[in-house]
């Protein structure tokens, strides 16, 4: 299944590529993803990771297949065997032995074996295991790609914040030129002193200063997403400067990854648990044996080569007696781990629904800021032009100019900062509720 969803997101891809030009593109939050899923290499990890557990399940159920060998042997003795034969068989004393060396020097074997393993529970537990360790590697495919989803998102959402700054920068880089060009009008008529014009100077070069450091700070965000998306370093791309707020949705509660990814974990322990219990059990094997038996002998005129057949089938019983309690050790051990998994599942949904709560109140709070930052910019702003027009008219004071200056930008920033707290609380919500993967496809 991740194979054909990951052949499906290549398809999308080359289109995408086939329509990309030289220029830099604007990319959505969802093409930022689309492309990640191909390219990320965390992601790709993960899926060889699936597929090689899905390798060791089917490793595990073929050793409930026979298994066949062939053997072949030659042997040549310089030294044939000896044995010791009664001489009471020649009519000799009883008691007495008398060595003698059987056999020829030619000797030839060619075997089939065959193996059917009828009851083993050590298979049997092995085969549950990894089917159970299959579905965990599915669920951390899962979990990764979640977290590559909010990484993901969190960088988008970074970027866009920063161009929201580099516009107010913007913007504070002209309303700080205009007062510096004025001071410099009214310095030339003498009405005000050169320390005022040099204050005016000193803060437009450093908003000049900031947005260069912020600039900076925005390219390498670009590259972190570019990074994270798998794509060259080199690729120009723009992200969407709006900002959607969706402000009444309410995600429903679905079973959050950690949870699944904790009940999985406790299965498998579950059936290492079963498994050391069961090898306890004896097994039992059936096997058998087909092949031919050469012997040779190379002196003339007796020299010969003859081959006769062997076969036999069998039972093959074992039984576990006694290994020092090792097996009791590690049933011991995994009861523990069990239990540790038990309160794992515990923390984790108690500690879910806190976090769900503390993020659907920050969520709420941040949006009401945002409403309240946005009335107060559009005052500030216009306090800001009234003041400037009054310094021009010489009712105010270059400090009263500085000072609706600095009133605009605490605006600007207190809207900043909760279109922060919202999406960040947004895209945790997301991630709380176990909607982040479906949200964002």
């Amino acid at each position: 299944m991740l194979v054909n969803t990951y052949k499906q997101k290549i398809l999308l891809l080359l289109i995408m590529l086939i329509f990309q030009t030289s220029n830099a593109q604007v990319w959505t939050l969802k093409q930022c993803i689309d492309t990640a899923q191909i390219n990320n290499r965390n992601l790709q990890i993960s899926i060889n990771n699936g597929l090689i557990s899905e390798q060791k399940h089917k490793e595990a159920v073929a050793n409930l297949l026979p298994k066949v060998n062939a053997f072949g042997d030659y042997r040549y003795f310089t030294n044939l065997p000896y044995q010791l034969m009664p001489t009471s068989i020649f009519g000799g004393p009883e008691g007495k032995f008398k060595e003698t060396q059987f056999g020829v020097p030619h000797n030839i074997n060619a075997n089939l074996q065959v193996a059917i393993p009828l009851f083993n529970p050590q298979i049997y537990g092995t085969v549950q295991i990894t089917k159970v360790a299959s579905e965990l590697n599915k669920l951390q495919y899962k979990k990764t790609e979640e977290q590559v989803f909010f990484e993901i998102s969190n960088l988008y959402y970074n970027i866009q914040i920063m161009y929201h700054q580099l516009s107010f920068m913007d913007s504070n880089l002209t309303n700080s030129n205009k007062l510096l060009k004025n001071m410099q009008l009214l310095q030339e008529q003498l009405l005000v002193t050169g320390t005022d014009v040099d204050k005016v100077r000193l803060q437009y070069e450093q908003f000049q200063t900031q947005k260069e450091r912020l600039q900076n700070i925005y390219e390498q965000a670009l590259n972190a997403l570019k990074f994270t998306m798998g794509v060259s370093i080199n690729t120009n791309i723009e992200i969407e400067s709006k900002i959607i707020f969706q402000n009444e949705i309410n995600y429903s509660s679905n079973s959050i990854i950690d949870v699944s990814l904790a009940q999985t974990q406790s299965r498998l322990i579950t059936a290492e648990l079963k498994t050391l219990r069961f090898s306890r059990l004896p097994s039992l094997n059936l096997y058998g044996m087909y092949g031919t038996t050469g012997f040779g002998y190379d002196e003339a005129p007796n020299d010969f080569l003859k081959f006769f057949p062997i076969s036999y089938v069998g039972v093959q019983m074992s039984v576990p007696l006694f290994n020092g309690t090792v097996t009791q050790r590690k049933v011991n051990q995994k009861k523990f781990e069990l239990q540790n998994s038990e309160l794992q599942i515990e923390l984790i949904t108690t500690q879910n629904a806190m976090l769900i709560e503390n993020a659907k109140r920050q969520r709420i709070v941040a949006q009401k800021i945002i409403t309240n930052s946005i009335s107060q910019i559009k005052l500030a702003q216009s306090i800001y032009d009234q003041t400037f027009l009054q310094q021009k008219q010489g009712l105010a004071s270059l400090t009263d100019v500085l000072l609706a200056d600095n009133a605009l930008r605490e605006a600007q920033q207190a809207y900043l900062s909760a279109v922060v707290d919202f999406l960040k609380a947004d895209l945790e919500l997301k991630k709380l509720t176990g909607n982040i993967i479906n949200t964002l496809k």
